[in-house]
């Protein structure tokens, strides 16, 4: 594993090995899904990370994790090669993240 990503890892490392159930749940899920990106040599972004942090302590659901997601692509300009495979990176990433026990939010009536 080259330096870049065990300092991608490193955060949700501490989850792991000493936070609660859900909280190691939830980081476990959004670390195999960025590793699952690395093996097929995508790299995902930084604010992917930051969303993953928010949810991993609670502040968001996993489904605003994901309209935060798509909502930062809607509105991002930069259309190159290497940011079109980092969107591919974190859409995957964060669906591949959905857990067994996060259950997907009613729609509010």
């Amino acid at each position: 594993m080259t330096e870049d990503n065990e300092q991608r890892y490193a955060a949700f490392d501490e989850y792991l090995r000493q936070g609660e159930p859900s909280k190691r749940e939830a980081a476990f899920a959004w670390s195999t899904a960025i590793g699952l990106q690395d093996v097929d040599r995508l790299k995902t972004s930084d604010y992917l990370r930051e969303v993953a942090a928010r949810n991993i302590e609670g502040e968001i659901t996993i489904d605003e994790a994901h309209r935060l997601i798509n909502s930062y692509y809607r509105k991002k300009t930069d259309r190159s090669a290497d940011s079109d495979a980092t969107e591919e990176a974190d859409k995957a990433a964060a669906n591949i993240s959905r857990i067994p026990g996060q259950v997907p939010e009613q729609p509010r009536s």
